[in-house]
């Protein structure tokens, strides 16, 4: 069962139709068999946190910290590798910085 910190291939519905499609994503928490988790991107243009092929990605990728959602354990098809300390603790330094406007 994959855990906070792994990237996975899973079903990502796009936010502009309603194609579906596997695509990596970070696993942030589970709970009752639902995942959150981050998107991951190859397009390096994009904003968020980098992910090396060194780090275990198979393209040079970006997290991407705002396009989060929600997916089944049956929509996910394979664990791909885990985040190392460093680069956890800075998905959740950006996370719980965006997250400190709620509060505003």
């Amino acid at each position: 069962m994959p855990k906070a910190g792994d990237v996975v291939i899973t079903l990502i519905q796009f936010t502009d139709t309603y194609e579906v499609k596997k695509r990596p994503a970070l696993v942030l928490f589970e709970e009752f068999d639902n995942f959150v988790v981050a998107g991951i991107t190859s397009n390096l243009k994009m904003e968020g946190i980098p992910l090396s092929k060194k780090e275990g990605a198979v393209k040079d990728s970006i997290i991407k910290l705002n396009y989060i959602f929600t997916v089944s354990k049956s929509m996910i098809f394979k664990t791909l590798f885990h985040l190392n300390k460093e680069k956890k603790r800075l998905v959740f330094d950006e996370l719980t910085k965006r997250l400190d406007n709620l509060d505003k």
